[in-house]
């Protein structure tokens, strides 16, 4: 091998075992400038006024609290802005998962949710060394409309409890079992509550008509809490339960601490425990961050990097439970209000996070002030927005595979729980791709008069040599269609001499190779002569690494179909003699 040869192969392995890291926030300030500091943070602090409602109400909704909501959209998204592969991404506590966390701390407690958090940021960030974020990206739509309309439906049950001032202190888990608790309860329903969470949900659906530039869920908890102030201290209306009433405030930055093990517990047995939850939070973190990079690069005209956004969203997954935060991910409602506001850099995901840690060490009193009724509110036009359903009505007039799919996932979430709607919906996808694959390969058998206009000549008719027929192959010859192929190879012929045309063949797996392995066997036992045609460079690697060139002969594995019909036409002869 030559010197320059040495160096390219160097290179090429240097290449190979990259890791795909670099953060845009490091390239976008090389030409930064007033004039974009000046946009980005005005964009900055109108996302971070957007995201204090939104941040305490998913915190709540998790079953941890305000405090833990906020701390994690200022971690998080100080982490994913400084560290990420997007411009423009906002990133923070997202109402996809409620369901999931609500679910870990029910059956593991607080330390079963850090642990969980750790581990689906360790994921994410071996997704991105190992470049997986383009994969990632072609999650099929289906399921991504299943998991979304799901997570929406649960989001709007978990909040009746408090939209109606039941009352009611530990709400079941389980869907059914929570809307029962629901109906049993009715009678406790608080009518001030209901007109509180009411009148906000008028004010959310009503702001974007007067004016698109204020927070619609801003104003409804800021005039939601001044009527139940006013309430309370003028009209002796003591029943409206507000944050106060129920969680511990803000007071101030949260301190660094390691996850406490109950007796008896290890933090192994633990990892071991919630291992499929946090398969579940990566995965759908991974999946909603991308999706929201994508969007976000067709309003900006922008590419972002997969790799670096699943690195830098792991990051901030690792490090925010040890400062009592929950899972994070790439918010689109936030990054697309970032956009709309001017922001066009990382910077103004930073100013963001900074407008929340003012109100984290300042504003903690105000926040107990907050009606559970009007947070409910909020929720419930997040669900809306999040369930997609004119996306559902118009995929029901698709294919019945995509719609079986569809609703698959979505009852899996709503009634059982997103870990295993994640992972059913996983094998869904594969089963969809070798379903689409096996569908796109044809194999069938010429005998007379071939058809070569598809090589790349001039349309041509080949005539098929006697004692000869050809098998064309076209598509992946892989497990999902080698059994087609071994039962079209079982039919009667009396001709001796076999072409199995692989000009379409772009890969071969283990499965194809024993099929083919047996095809020859046979064909040979019986002494006829097999001649591959078409090869291509890779596929050619893999049969004779199987063996399968010195089975048929390196004489008869060939390139192109003009060679293959010469040798047939030469065994033909050979054959005639006899």
């Amino acid at each position: 091998m030559t010197e320059t040869g040495t160096v390219n192969n160097k290179a090429n392995k240097s290449r190979k075992f990259s890791i795909d890291f670099k953060p845009r926030l490091f390239s976008t300030l090389k030409n930064y400038n007033k004039e974009l500091f000046a946009k980005d943070a005005m964009a900055g602090v109108i996302v971070g006024i957007v995201a204090i409602p939104l941040a305490i109400a998913f915190g709540i909704a998790s079953g941890v609290g305000p405090t833990e909501g906020l701390v994690t959209a200022i971690m998080a998204g100080f982490i994913i802005s400084a560290l990420g592969g997007s411009k423009v991404q906002i990133g923070g506590p997202t109402g996809a998962f409620i369901v999931i966390i609500y679910g870990i701390i029910q059956q593991f407690g607080i330390t079963g949710l850090v642990i969980a958090t750790i581990l689906a940021g360790i994921m994410q960030i071996l997704m991105g060394v190992f470049k997986l974020g383009s994969i990632i990206k072609f999650m099929p739509y289906p399921i991504i409309v299943g998991f979304t309309g799901g997570i929406a439906i649960t989001i709007f049950s978990t909040q009746m409890n408090d939209l109606f001032g039941m009352g009611i202190t530990n709400v079941p888990a389980n869907f059914i079992d929570k809307w029962a608790c629901y109906f049993q309860n009715i009678s406790n329903i608080n009518l001030w509550a209901l007109l509180i969470g009411a009148l906000s949900i008028l004010i959310i659906v009503l702001t974007p008509k007067i004016s698109k530039k204020i927070p619609g869920s801003l104003l409804a908890i800021i005039v939601m809490t001044a009527l139940t102030w006013v309430l309370k201290k003028y009209a002796g209306i003591d029943s409206i339960k507000t944050i106060g009433d129920l969680y511990e405030l803000p007071s101030g930055l949260p301190a660094f601490r390691l996850p406490t093990l109950k007796e008896g517990e290890t933090f192994f047995s633990t990892a071991q425990a919630v291992l499929p939850s946090a398969f579940t939070i990566a995965m759908l973190g991974a999946i909603e961050s991308l999706l929201s990079a994508m969007v976000a690069d067709g309003v900006i005209s922008d590419k972002h990097n997969s790799n670096t956004e699943l690195i830098g969203n792991g990051i901030a997954n690792v490090v925010v439970p040890f400062f009592g935060g929950i899972p994070s991910t790439g918010a689109i409602a936030r990054t697309m209000a970032n956009i709309n506001n001017g922001g066009r850099t990382p910077v103004a995901g930073i100013v963001h996070t900074l407008v929340l840690l003012l109100v984290l060490l300042f504003l903690g009193g105000l926040v107990g002030l907050i009606p559970m009724s009007c947070l409910a509110g909020v929720l419930i036009v997040v669900s809306y927005n999040m369930s997609g359903w004119k996306t559902i009505v118009s995929m029901c007039r698709q294919s019945r595979s995509d719609i079986a799919v569809l609703f698959t996932t979505l009852l899996l979430t709503v009634i059982f729980d997103l870990t295993i709607a994640i992972e059913i919906g996983l094998v869904l996808a594969v089963i969809m791709f070798i379903k689409r694959v096996m569908e796109s390969t044809n194999i069938s058998v010429i005998q007379n008069e071939l058809d070569v206009h598809n090589d790349g000549e001039q349309d041509e008719k080949l005539m098929v040599p006697r004692h000869t027929e050809v098998y064309e192959i076209e598509g992946p010859f892989f497990f999902g269609i080698a059994n087609k192929f071994e039962e079209l190879s079982h039919r009667r012929s009396d001709n001796v001499i076999r072409i199995i045309r692989m000009r379409k063949v772009t890969f071969i797996d283990a499965t194809g190779i024993h099929n083919l392995e047996i095809f020859i066997k046979a064909a040979q036992d019986e002494g006829k002569t097999i001649i591959l045609s078409g090869v291509n460079e890779s596929v050619h690697a893999a049969i004779k690494q199987a063996g399968i060139v010195d089975m048929v002969g390196e004489e008869n594995v060939l390139d192109h179909i003009h060679k293959a019909l010469a040798r047939a036409e030469e065994v033909a002869e050979t054959i005639d003699k006899r």
